[in-house]
Parts: C-alpha cells; structure tokens; sequence
C-alpha cells in the first residue's frame, strides 16, 4: 500500500487527533537561521507542524502527497500548501532558509530526498527532522494498550516504522549535525481523544479492514474500565526525537 493511501483515509481525524509541538521547539528552530524568512515543511500532513512555524517564518511552504491531508489542513495567510511528493518538487534552488520534517521522515526515499534538500535548501540553512513514537500514560492503562491494541495491530505496521521507533538513529544524516535542546512532548487527553488518535494509526486502520473492528471495541471498552472518569484529561507524555545539521 503506498504512503497516499495510509494517510488519505480519515483525513479529518489525523488533523484533529494529532498533538501541538511545543514553541520551545520552533523557537529553536528558527534562532538557528540568520535570517527565518521561507521555511519548507515536507511531508506536512495537516500542518501541525506548519501552523507552528508560522509564527516564527515568514512564509512556510507546506507540501505533502495526500490531496485529502491538504484539505483538512489548519490554515493561516503566510501558509503556502501544495500536493508535491518530498523527492522532487517545483521550488528554486537554494529557495529556503530550513527545510524540515515532522513525523514523516521515514517514509522518503532518503537518496532521492537528500539531494533534493540540498538543492533547495540555502548554504548554511537548517535541516531538521523529529518524531514522536510510544506514549506513557500509567501502568494500568499502558499495560490494556500494550494487551489489547499494540499486540494485535503490530503484524500491520509498515517495516518503515521500525526507522520511526528508533528515533531516526539509524538515518544516514548528510548534515553537519548540530545540539539540540531536550524536547518535552506532552499533551492531555480524555479517553475519546486518546482513542481517536490510535485510530489514526495506519497500522489500525489496516488491521480494522483485515480483521472488523472487534478489537479496537474491545481494547476501548477495557480502558474505559482502568480510566475512571472518561471525560477526564490524563497526562500523556511522548517519546519525542530531534535531530538537526546544517547545510555545509
């Protein structure tokens, strides 16, 4: 199944579902530039990323393969959104000042990508990627999630994910890599909207079409047995990566 397809499908509730970063992060980001005039976030999705950037670009660039994830993308007058794929794009050379990727490095052809990073990306400019991957809660509830949904949905993950879950260690960075500030990804969540983001997983949906709903109903009901008030807002903190270099 090709990457369009993984994330076309409930468009609506990946731009809902998906967490804010953090502004410590775009405040990084853009300090690391002389200049934050044009930003090009690759792989956008429905622009988490690209909201947050700008506030601190003058113009972002936003693109993404999935017409779907465009549409229900968060808007703002200084967002640019286009449906180009990451490896091959329309944009001058040396056009931007950064370039980065948020949560969608692993699914690039990384040869094809890099160089057409390098050809976009300004002498000097930033590169940066991140990812989020597994998620804590507490031991009751991870142990029902452990059981009844990771369990089940791993035969259905992309093999690419297994780049996702390593933090994007195992990259092959052309970049001069620079330090990078600890990144705290948290976010607080009732049980519907912590359920609606596991359902934004690719392997989820896969895993729904091949087998029913049946266990995502279950596993939903036994956490409604661990959550207690269901409207209530639990801390849920992320195993967030950042890695940046510069374009030498």
């Amino acid at each position: 199944m090709s990457v369009i397809d993984l994330f076309s499908e409930k468009s609506d509730l990946y731009a809902a579902a998906r967490p804010k970063y953090p502004e410590k992060l775009y405040h990084f980001l853009a300090s690391q530039v002389d200049s934050p005039k044009r930003v090009w976030d690759c792989g956008a999705g429905s622009g988490q990323a690209s909201i947050g950037l700008s506030k601190y670009f003058a113009e972002v660039y936003a693109t993404d393969i999935s017409d779907r994830q465009i549409q229900y993308a968060i808007q703002a007058d200084n967002i640019h959104y286009s449906i180009q794929p990451a490896e091959k794009t329309n944009f001058p050379d040396a056009y931007f000042d950064a370039v980065i990727v948020a949560q969608a490095l692993h699914w690039f052809d990384h040869q094809q990508f890099w160089s057409e990073v390098k050809r976009v990306l300004r002498q000097n400019g930033l590169f940066a990627a991140w990812c989020y991957n597994f998620f804590f809660i507490s031991p009751k509830i991870d142990a029902v999630i452990e059981e009844s949904i990771h369990q089940i949905i791993e035969p259905y993950w992309s093999s690419r994910i297994v780049s996702l879950c390593k933090g994007y260690s195992d990259v092959d960075f052309p970049f001069e890599l620079i330090q990078v500030p600890s990144i705290d990804l948290t976010v607080y969540w009732n049980l519907s909207e912590l359920l609606t983001y596991i359902h934004t997983w690719s392997a989820t949906r896969q895993c729904m079409q091949q087998q029913g709903k049946e266990f995502y109903e279950a596993a939903s009901s036994q956490l409604s047995t661990v959550w207690g008030n269901l409207e209530e807002k639990k801390e849920v903190k992320m195993n967030f990566h950042l890695i940046a270099g510069l374009n030498k």
